[in-house]
């Protein structure tokens, strides 16, 4: 049974990276492999499993940690499946309704052109000068609003600063790295970091005071590569005058930061799940911005009259559905391998063969060519540590920095790639060792602060 999981993963994942040879979007390898695990699980009925509300036990005999037998009669022993089922969908839709808020309160700011602020601050016309201030902008932008969409509003912006399609790839390889920088050391700039975050593997303020500085050096060591290279000398001829912002983006884009930073603040308070933060943010900006669009607020009234003038509809027709749908076949087919037990056996071994740091460094060369979200999700159910320990935060640097070394390696990097035409190999000539450098820079620092 093991097995037949274990080959319908490898398969669906090999679709999933082939998407664009197969032309098939990489949500549907992803759902089919998540029904295919779970109907396998159902069907054969394990001897082995993880229930949740048990977790692993230990074995008196070794003091080891060891997987439960699974008792009972067939219906029971599907009963329990059943639960486990219920408890997963129900832990990852908890992560997936958080996305859903971030991104519908990201396009509403959008919507007002709030993010039109920032090109209109910039007004230098030195390069290298505007190279540290689009990754700057990246590097704390995308710990507020995501690694993602951090990169789409900033390239936007880059393309009405500057005209040479050739310098602008130079700038966007820089902004790849500045925003999977930026979005680990934030519990919500990275899926993944949201996902240990909500799994009570870390807290905020921890993963914050540990991430920000091996994440800070990530960056700066490009950067300051960067003042040596051709590329960034000289000045630029911008595309356009600079405009004034309006009233209301300004308005818009300090609410919706706000609120968003407001998330792990009412956590830390009322202890509500960090969604639920997320939904009240949500709610707040929707009803500034439907007075602010001068309509009655209603989220119901969707008629033709209606529609095309509510923000927050718009905002809702927007978000990016098939990320969701791609994120909940992935985390749900990794937890039919955890209940198995089949990622902690693996875990165990590699505990057993290899230093756990060495192991984590790995983790992060390796989400350069596998997407992070299932390494992080995989590397939960490996390791049993508490809360804020080490490994966590080592495990939320390295899958979130470590794409940056291939531009397939994040969403960051594949978003840049499509908007700029950035090749896979002009990327591998002249951004990863950089990226890479910023990568074990940051590893060395965080090592250090650990003594």
């Amino acid at each position: 049974m093991n097995l037949a999981i274990f080959f319908i993963f490898i398969i669906g994942y090999a679709a999933i990276t082939m998407e664009h040879t197969l032309k098939i979007d990489k949500l549907v390898p992803a759902l089919l492999m998540m029904v295919l695990s779970w109907a396998v699980i159902f069907i054969g009925v394990p001897a082995l499993w993880l229930d949740p509300s048990i977790g692993l036990l230990i074995d008196p005999k070794c003091g080891q940690l060891s997987i439960p037998e699974l008792t009972g009669s067939i219906v029971q022993k599907r009963e329990l499946i059943e639960s486990t089922l219920l408890h997963h969908f129900g832990k990852t839709s908890e992560i997936l309704i958080f996305l859903i808020g971030a991104m519908t309160i990201v396009e509403i700011i959008d919507h007002f052109d709030g993010f039109q602020v920032f090109k209109s601050l910039i007004k230098t016309k030195s390069k290298l000068v505007l190279l540290w201030v689009i990754c700057l902008l990246a590097f704390f932008l995308s710990a507020l609003i995501d690694n993602l969409t951090a990169t789409i509003v900033l390239i936007s912006i880059l393309r009405k600063i500057v005209t040479d399609s050739d310098l602008r790839k130079w700038y966007a390889g820089f902004i790849i790295i500045a925003a999977n920088a930026g979005g680990a050391w934030s519990p919500i700039g990275d899926v993944t970091t949201t996902m240990l975050w909500m799994n009570h593997k870390v807290n905020a303020g921890s993963l914050i005071s540990h991430l920000f500085l091996p994440s800070l050096v990530s960056i700066l060591v490009p950067l300051v590569i960067a003042t040596k290279m051709k590329a960034f000398r000289g000045s630029i001829q911008q595309s356009e005058q600079s405009e004034k912002s309006k009233k209301q983006s300004v308005v818009i884009l300090v609410l919706g930061l706000f609120l968003i930073i407001l998330v792990p603040i009412i956590k830390m308070t009322t202890h509500l799940p960090p969604y639920m933060g997320m939904m009240f943010s949500l709610g707040l900006i929707s009803i500034v911005a439907e007075i602010i669009s001068k309509r009655q607020f209603s989220l119901t009234d969707i008629n033709a009259t209606n529609s095309h003038t509510s923000p927050t509809f718009k905002a809702l027709t927007k978000i990016e559905l098939p990320s969701i749908l791609f994120f909940l076949g992935i985390l749900m087919t990794i937890a039919a391998m955890e209940s198995m037990g089949m990622i902690y056996g693996f875990g165990v071994q590699v505990q057993k063969s290899m230093d756990v740091n060495v192991f984590v460094t790995l983790l992060g060369v390796a989400s350069a060519i596998i997407d992070n979200v299932p390494i992080v999700a995989a590397s939960m159910g490996m390791f049993q540590f508490a809360l804020d320990h080490e490994i966590w935060h080592f495990i939320a640097f390295a899958a979130g920095t470590g794409g940056s070394m291939l531009i397939i390696g994040s969403a960051a990097g594949v978003v840049a790639m499509g908007m700029e035409k950035i090749s896979f190999f002009w990327y591998l000539k002249r951004i990863t060792l950089l990226a890479a450098l910023g990568y074990f820079s940051g590893i060395a620092v965080f090592l250090v602060q650990l003594i």
